[in-house]
């Protein structure tokens, strides 16, 4: 059936397998960051949580904050940083994120990236909060660019990601997509 214009195609389920791969490669991508010629960079967008806040925010029965809170420590143990740290974070932004879902969706790319900003910024403030009350050093003016980066990706996750759920649920020769 052909769509009229303006309404959006119904998505099928997303596979566990593929929200579980999407997961795990981008906390390989994050670890390549962080593994890095200069280490961690403060200005560097972390994909992890790009990543866990789409899911939570499409897919909000199977992931929610305690597999946040799991990635945050694995995160943690990664990086040698204060244990619960990106725990914290990711939880915070899953959390915040599970509360604007159902609203977040009827946007469009723009008006979600506009909703988005400012959870990334809270996450982002929230990891440097903690970091600056263990003793650790401000990273400088470079970690705001991180969250408006997580911003500006937003809508490429958000086509990469919902890519396999768009395709037709009764392929035929006429209709191979």
């Amino acid at each position: 059936m052909i769509m009229p214009r303006g309404h959006q195609q119904l998505l099928l389920p997303a596979h566990p397998g593929f929200i579980w791969s999407s997961l795990a490669l981008a906390f390989a991508m994050n670890m390549l960051v962080n593994m890095g010629l200069f280490g961690r960079a403060s200005g560097v967008p972390d994909v992890l949580a790009l990543v866990l806040a789409f899911w939570v925010i499409h897919q909000p029965q199977r992931i929610g904050v305690g597999i946040a809170f799991t990635l945050g420590l694995a995160m943690d143990v990664h990086q040698s940083s204060l244990l619960g740290q990106h725990a914290l974070t990711y939880t915070a932004l899953s959390f915040l994120a599970l509360g604007i879902h159902r609203r977040l969706l009827w946007f469009g790319a723009l008006a979600q990236m506009a909703q988005l900003l400012p959870l990334f910024v809270a996450a982002h403030a929230l990891s440097l909060l903690v970091n600056l009350l263990a003793g650790g050093e401000f990273p400088g003016a470079w970690l705001l660019l991180a969250p408006l980066l997580e911003t500006l990706l937003w809508p490429a996750v958000n086509a990469l990601l919902l890519m396999p759920q768009r395709r037709a649920p009764d392929p035929d020769a006429n209709r191979p997509l």
